[in-house]
């Protein structure tokens, strides 16, 4: 005949396991103010991955942006100016080049005159040198992509001028897409400050019926619609 197990009760009335789980779970309260911690313990227990939660941090502002303390005053002055956008180009089918120049202004004349602020370290400060010729385009608001490229703030495997439908010239590469161009020869460079001044005559001019062209304004280039 088998025994059954004595009905032992506490002090209380309780039984001791219905004591041992009560306290199991007073313990199991406490340390739930800490959510790692008490997921932890059960997944210890359990023998499941404890889940971490991440939390990613997602920034309204550009990080790579220098303080507006830190800037250059005569820069953050230039750039409440809006400035035309242009892309220079010049060199020949074996060594072309290309790059584009907000800093230039048109002086009337006879002959006229294109004088273009361009980086002394760039390609195209040499190759204008070289060949003495330049071709300058102007550019409309639907070409913001190509002016970027250009300006080496868009990536272009294969070169700047690949995927871009280009004409040769005398003065240099003209691209097709840009109908509005000034034929220049060089006359001259100098350095200014950080900058370098080319000067050149204008030997030829071709226009279109421009009425959206873009600008440079505040660090972005941006249509006028």
């Amino acid at each position: 005949m088998s025994e059954s197990a004595p009905n032992v009760t506490s002090g209380s009335g309780k039984s001791p396991m219905s004591v041992m789980r009560r306290s199991a779970r007073k313990r199991a309260s406490a340390t739930s103010g800490n959510g790692q911690k008490n997921g932890t313990k059960e997944s210890e227990a359990t023998g499941e991955t404890p889940i971490v939660e991440v939390r990613s941090m997602i920034h309204d502002e550009n990080p790579f942006v220098d303080d507006p303390a830190s800037r250059d005053p005569t820069r953050r002055f230039r750039g409440r100016l809006s400035a035309p956008v242009t892309i220079v180009t010049s060199g020949g089918d074996d060594a072309r080049t290309g790059l584009t120049v907000s800093s230039l202004i048109v002086l009337e004349g006879d002959p006229g005159r294109v004088e273009a602020v361009i980086g002394p370290t760039s390609d195209l400060w040499d190759t204008v040198t070289e060949t003495g010729r330049l071709v300058v385009h102007v550019c409309t608001g639907a070409h913001r992509g190509l002016a970027e490229v250009f300006a080496g703030l868009r990536p272009s495997p294969g070169g700047l001028f690949a995927g871009v439908a280009v004409s040769g010239s005398d003065w240099g590469p003209l691209l097709d897409d840009l109908s509005d161009r000034a034929y220049c020869t060089f006359e001259g460079r100098r350095e200014i400050g950080y900058s370098g001044l080319v000067t050149a005559t204008v030997d030829l001019v071709e226009t279109a019926d421009l009425d959206d062209p873009l600008v440079y304004f505040r660090g972005r280039y941006r249509s006028l619609r």
